[in-house]
């Protein structure tokens, strides 16, 4: 069978939006995560504990104080 002739050369096409929209789609997924996380922990802690409501406060934000030091990122090079 011969070849198809195509204009689609591997490795020729720009992709920053393909790039700009992944980078994106992390970015939600991991900040979201730890919004979620935060919500969970406040309630379970405030309501199922006898912590309170400033223990959960306080356990709250320890968890997000962590998780931004953890999850921020420099910046990379694309």
């Amino acid at each position: 069978m011969a070849e198809q002739a195509s204009d689609y050369h591997r490795g020729d096409m720009d992709i920053s939006e393909q790039v700009a929209t992944y980078d994106l789609m992390m970015g939600l997924t991991k900040w979201g995560s730890l919004a979620i996380a935060a919500v969970v922990l406040m309630l379970t802690l405030w309501f199922c504990t006898d912590s309170g409501f400033l223990g959960a406060v306080f356990g709250t934000l320890v968890l997000v104080v962590g998780g931004v030091l953890l999850l921020r990122g420099g910046k990379k090079a694309h």
